[in-house]
């Protein structure tokens, strides 16, 4: 049968008797070791295995149980290990400057045998207990750490065949590769938007990867409301029209331009407004309300929820209504959950990932916004989302002759000669997509399957444009643009790092091996084009 080893407790005074006392008290539950001065206390502190408790006399020659304390806690070896003084002195200061100094107690002699053995029992349970915790706290790192790397591997497998389906199915209906008749049409349209909503879901679980992460960063830029709601909108027009909803929009005249992330309160808008067009029947309506104002006195026509009039600064306030079928009372505590769907059975009517609503919380609550709902099941729903309304200062108008230091470099196509493109890429289904539309668009294209490949062919025939996948065998993309670089010949050739690596700092490590130009796959081929486009214009 296996022992179970007892905790090791070290006693430390220079009075033989006082630790006579104490050992006499502690030597049947602990595996005790005694020191007379403080030099031998630091020793045997450090001595593996160190002490799990250290019981520490005040006054000592030489070295006090102050210094002896003070020691202990500045040594990585040592810090953690909690430390009770016992000392005859007994005035306030004494025990302030104890517990000061890292100790988790103090005891006063004469000592009383229970009153040590319950405290040392107390802190040796707290001590397991905080080396418990700290372990759950290195998995769960680790576990982040491990989840991290598998988004972003996930990211890239699934981006890198999407970029596929996606550039086909533009070059298709564009009848880059021939006419097509009405029902082919209608079905590469359905592969196409299929498409877009795989992506869609991919770019959802990694925003709320990046928000619980602590790493997404507000792009905070004077916005126009009226821009805003109109390209929200635009993104259900059709959908709303297939089933027959009446979708309204309600603006107060006059609005100034407010400071928000445009891009993360869009996506807001069009979750909001998805639901709504998902969750109502034909025939019903829905209505995008805005409001701004404070306390009692607001403009427009929003129903502004009591949460929001108690809030002492401006807001601006985003409300969508529909006649929807509505949410039981006891189902909204779930609704800002994420993975968290209401209804998740079989045969449910509607499908989706539950990620929209937690993601419209959560960048809500990086705004400094607040987020209500109002909602009874066939009476419809009603979602408002109130932010500061922060009104950017005047800026005066720069001069023409005024440039940006993030201008894009441009390089001249070489006269009459249609441009030459590199292209470094290992997976062959993007390189017949790539090659087949820029082909198409008058390009002429060099294909290097690997990183080894880019800079050899680069040196040969220097390209007026470099697109360059990051991940490839051989030799990566960001070394192949270091060494690319590296070459006065070809140090001002645009490079643009076409990769489907879309985890936070990505983008800056391309920039940083000296990319011009960042575009996550699956990129668009009509925006690839016009960025090739603006890096080749004079």
């Amino acid at each position: 049968m296996t022992s179970i080893a007892k905790s090791k407790v070290l006693i430390v005074d220079d009075s033989p008797d006082n630790l006579q006392v104490l050992m006499e008290i502690l030597k049947d539950d602990y595996a005790v070791i005694a020191a007379t001065t403080g030099e031998k206390a630091l020793a045997l502190a450090c001595k593996d295995p160190i002490p799990d408790l250290i019981i520490l006399d005040v006054v000592m020659p030489q070295l006090d149980g102050y210094a002896v304390c003070t020691r202990l806690k500045a040594d990585p070896q040592t810090q953690n290990i909690p430390v009770i003084f016992v000392t005859a002195l007994s005035e306030v200061g004494n025990e302030t400057k104890g517990f000061a100094l890292g100790a988790v107690d103090y005891m006063t002699k004469p000592l009383s045998p229970p009153v040590v053995k319950a405290r040392i029992k107390s802190h040796l349970t707290l001590q397991r207990l905080h080396q418990e915790l700290m372990h759950k706290n290195d998995a769960l790192a680790q576990a982040t750490r491990l989840k991290d790397e598998f988004l972003a591997n996930m990211s890239h497998e699934l981006r890198t065949p999407l970029n596929a389906i996606l550039g086909l199915s533009e070059t298709l209906l564009e009848e880059i590769l021939g006419a097509l008749n009405e029902p082919q049409q209608t079905a590469i349209a359905t592969i196409e938007k299929s498409g877009q909503h795989l992506l869609e879901l991919i770019n959802d679980i990694l925003d709320l990867s990046k928000i619980s992460a602590g790493k997404m960063e507000l792009l905070l830029t004077p916005t126009e409301v009226h821009r805003l709601c109109d390209a929200s909108l635009l993104f259900i027009k059709q959908h709303a029209h297939d089933k027959q909803l009446s979708v309204h929009k309600h603006l107060p005249d006059g609005l100034d331009p407010v400071v928000l992330d445009e891009r993360r309160i869009r996506q807001v808008l069009i979750n909001l407004l998805t639901n709504a067009v998902k969750f109502t029947p034909p025939g019903g309506q829905i209505n995008l309300h805005v409001g701004v104002g404070c306390g009692q006195t607001w403009q427009g026509n929003a129903a502004i929820p009591d949460s929001f009039q108690a809030i002492d600064q401006p807001l601006i306030v985003f409300q969508v209504t529909d006649t929807g079928i509505g949410i039981a009372p006891h189902d909204l505590p779930r609704l800002f959950q994420p993975f968290t769907q209401i209804d998740s059975s079989l045969n449910r009517q509607q499908n989706g990932t539950g990620l929209g609503l937690s993601m419209i919380k959560q960048i809500t609550e990086l705004h400094d916004g607040l987020l209500a709902v109002d909602s009874q099941p066939g009476c419809g729903s009603c979602f408002t989302v109130g932010l500061p309304y922060k009104v950017p200062p005047a800026v005066s108008s720069l001069p023409e002759s005024t440039t940006s230091s993030s201008m894009l470099l441009h390089a001249t196509p070489k006269s009459a000669i249609a441009p030459l493109i590199l292209l470094a890429e290992d997976n062959m289904a993007n390189i017949e997509t790539f090659m087949s539309y820029l082909c198409a668009r008058n390009y002429r294209v060099n294909i290097a399957h690997n990183g080894k490949e880019a800079v050899a062919i680069a040196q040969i025939e220097p390209p007026d444009i470099i697109l360059m996948d990051i991940q490839m065998p051989e030799m990566d993309g960001l070394e192949a643009t270091r060494r690319i670089r590296a070459n006065p010949l070809l140090s001002t050739v645009p490079i643009i790092a076409l990769t489907a690596l879309a985890m936070p700092g990505d983008q800056e490590r391309c920039i940083a091996a000296g990319a011009n130009q960042y575009l996550s796959k699956p990129v668009g081929l009509k925006q690839l084009t016009e960025v090739i486009r603006q890096f080749l214009d004079v």
